[in-house]
């Protein structure tokens, strides 16, 4: 998403932010779509089967040089989301964006500058930004 983008999206949010003008009503209806966007990763793999999950240890070596870490860890997923399965995710990481830009909205935060501190950070600090 581009700037304008970020800015026209967070004018929308807050024109149809109605219902939830507390900042409590907001952080759990935030918290909330987090965990729908969970449960619909979990059902992609219990109940449609389009995707899997394997997850074991990241063969990381002590003496591993960080640039060949990125090429040997492993996201742990088989398959590809199903175009269902793909539509209830992005629907749901909607939602989840909504109320992301929701709060920015109440405590007077712009979401572009928020994307955008993030870019800096991840372009000065690279892979020491890991926490």
């Amino acid at each position: 998403m581009e700037n304008n983008a970020l800015l026209t999206f967070q004018q929308q949010v807050s024109d149809l932010l109605l219902r939830h003008r507390s900042v409590l009503d907001v952080s759990s209806k935030f918290q909330e779509s987090n965990s729908r966007v969970n449960r619909a990763l979990v059902k992609a793999v219990t109940e449609c089967g389009c995707i899997e999950i394997q997850g074991s240890r990241q063969p990381f070596e002590k003496e591993m040089p960080l640039d060949d870490m990125q090429f040997t860890a492993k996201s742990h997923l088989t398959g590809n989301l199903c175009d269902h399965c793909q539509d209830i995710v992005r629907a749901e990481m909607g939602k989840n964006l909504f109320y992301l830009t929701a709060m920015c909205n109440l405590l007077d935060i712009k979401l572009d500058e928020v994307v955008e501190q993030e870019s800096n950070k991840l372009s000065t600090l690279g892979v020491f930004n890991l926490r």
